[in-house]
C-alpha cells in the first residue's frame, strides 16, 4: 500500500514552505515604540531599512526587549482576525473576551487577510517594501505582565510573524501584502 505522502503532489507539497497563496491582504495599522516598554506610536506610514528594521522602533535602534535574542526581529506582523477572534471569545476563553487594541499588541503592523503562519521562510511584499518570514512570534509572561491581561494562552500559535526586511522603503496604512514566491 502506496502512502498519500507517497503521490508526487504531496512530495511537492512537503517541500514547498508555507501553505497558502493567493491571498491579498492590508495593512490596517503600523505602530513604533521607541524604547522596550514604551507606549506604542501609531503611524501613517513608516520608513523601513533592509537589515535593521522601521526608523523609530525599538528594534532598529536595538533597544527592544528581545534585542539581544538572534532571531530576526526587524519588523512584526499580527492578523487583524486574532485580535476580533479574542473579543468575539472564539475559542471560548476561562476569562471571558479580550479586547486587545492595535496599539497594545506590540507588533509593528496590524494586517488583514493575510495567513502569517503559512509565510515563515516565504518572501511577500508589504507595499514597496519586500519581508521574509522569519519565525512565529510566540506570547510571552512580559506582554501579559505589560498589559496586565490573561494573553498568553489565547495568543497562543497566532501571536504572529517576526520578519526580516528585504528591500527596504516606505510602508503605508491601506498597503496591499501579496505573496511574492
Amino acid at each position: 500500500m502506496i502512502s498519500a505522502f507517497g503521490h508526487p503532489a504531496a512530495q511537492a507539497a512537503l517541500q514547498t514552505p508555507g501553505g497558502a497563496t493567493g491571498f491579498r491582504g492590508e495593512v490596517l495599522h503600523i505602530h513604533v515604540a521607541a524604547s522596550a516598554s514604551a507606549p506604542m506610536r501609531a503611524l501613517a506610514e513608516a520608513a523601513c531599512v533592509a537589515g535593521q528594521g522601521i526608523v523609530g522602533d525599538r528594534y532598529h535602534a536595538g533597544s527592544g526587549t528581545y534585542s539581544a535574542k538572534p532571531d530576526v526581529r526587524e519588523i512584526t506582523l499580527i492578523e487583524q482576525e486574532v485580535l476580533d477572534a479574542l473579543a468575539r471569545n472564539d475559542p471560548p476563553l476561562q476569562g471571558g473576551p479580550i479586547k486587545l487594541l492595535p496599539e497594545e499588541h506590540r507588533r509593528n503592523l496590524t494586517v488583514r487577510g493575510v495567513p502569517l503562519n503559512h509565510l515563515v521562510g516565504r518572501r511577500f511584499a508589504v507595499g514597496e517594501v519586500i519581508l521574509c518570514g522569519g519565525r512565529l512570534n510566540f506570547p510571552c509572561k512580559y506582554l501579559e505582565k505589560l498589559l496586565d491581561r490573561p494573553l498568553f494562552l489565547p495568543l497562543y500559535n497566532r501571536s504572529g510573524l517576526n520578519c526580516s526586511i528585504e528591500r527596504g522603503g516606505v510602508i503605508r496604512v491601506g498597503d496591499t501584502v501579496v505573496l511574492l514566491d
